[in-house]
């Protein structure tokens, strides 16, 4: 069970509490501004628990963010509770990646069905996730609170699109398949564990801004992207940075010193006085 209480405290919602797809729209938004999308749990080590008690501890009670398997979880939990009739469905993440390659299917998102129509709510795919509902047909670019989007089918599969500009690029690649529980721990324990994951590689933060930007931390670089898609980027220089960076910009709180073990981080050997192999791989 979820506290929704609780939850509706942590997103900052207080509207009517019903399965309608306004309900939907606004508890996507509030989620995407108040829950950052983030990875820090897996660098560190601590292993990522889907358990409903470990999801409300963690990005409730906590006020941590998470990834995929843990933003989608806890709104799975919470549009249920609600009274939603919504079903976990798997994907394979496509962005920036050419067609000819075909990455794990590890991706979790949500069908909800509201008076007959099908939905498609994801609230954990990075800088990229929805702030409000899209519906899964073929019927061309949908307007959201943030970037346009599209459903499109090729051979049997569908993409899900965001437009930059003029340019339509990939988000996910999805057959519509449900992704039960035990299908979501094991792709959880491989992007958690695996040596190759990108989520072991590389240090991810983003949330959405209520003027319809987006915040996005990737290693050490710091985007802040306006709705028209302007994007201003800044270097971070030292750990110590980054640790406030992660509590001033996306309220995730460390203590001084933490150490992130990523080597794509890089840091410059000067920032800390350090060795650059101490530096790096602490």
């Amino acid at each position: 069970m979820i506290d929704l209480e609780a939850y509706f405290a942590r997103v900052g919602y207080d509207g009517p509490v019903a399965p309608t797809l306004a309900v939907l729209n606004d508890l996507m938004s509030a989620h995407v501004q108040a829950i950052p999308f983030e990875n820090l749990d897996v660098l560190l080590q601590r292993g990522i628990d889907l358990t409903p008690e470990a999801l409300q501890r963690k990005l409730v009670d906590e006020r941590r963010g998470g990834y995929c398997f843990e933003q989608n979880g806890l709104l799975l939990l919470v549009l249920g509770a609600i009274g939603f009739a919504v079903t976990p469905l798997s994907a394979r993440v496509r962005y920036q990646r050419p067609r000819d390659y075909t990455p794990a299917r590890t991706h979790l998102f949500l069908r909800v069905e509201i008076d007959g129509a099908a939905w498609i709510a994801d609230v954990g795919v990075g800088g990229l996730s929805l702030t409000s509902a899209i519906r899964f047909d073929l019927e061309g670019e949908q307007a959201t609170r943030h970037e346009p989007r599209r459903i499109i089918r090729e051979r049997g599969r569908f993409f899900h699109q965001v437009r930059f500009g003029n340019d339509w690029q990939d988000v996910l690649e999805f057959t519509g398949e449900e992704m039960p529980l035990i299908d979501r721990e094991l792709a959880n324990w491989f992007t958690s564990t695996h040596p190759q994951s990108h989520f072991r590689n590389r240090l991810i933060a983003a949330r959405a801004l209520p003027d319809g930007g987006r915040l996005t931390l990737l290693n050490r670089e710091l985007t802040t992207r306006s709705r028209s898609g302007q994007a201003e980027t800044r270097l971070l220089a030292a750990p110590a940075e980054l640790v406030s960076v992660l509590d001033e910009k996306f309220s995730l709180r460390f203590p001084a010193g933490t150490l992130f073990p990523c080597e794509a981080l890089d840091w410059p050997s000067q920032a800390e006085g350090l060795p650059p192999a101490v530096q790096t791989f602490q």
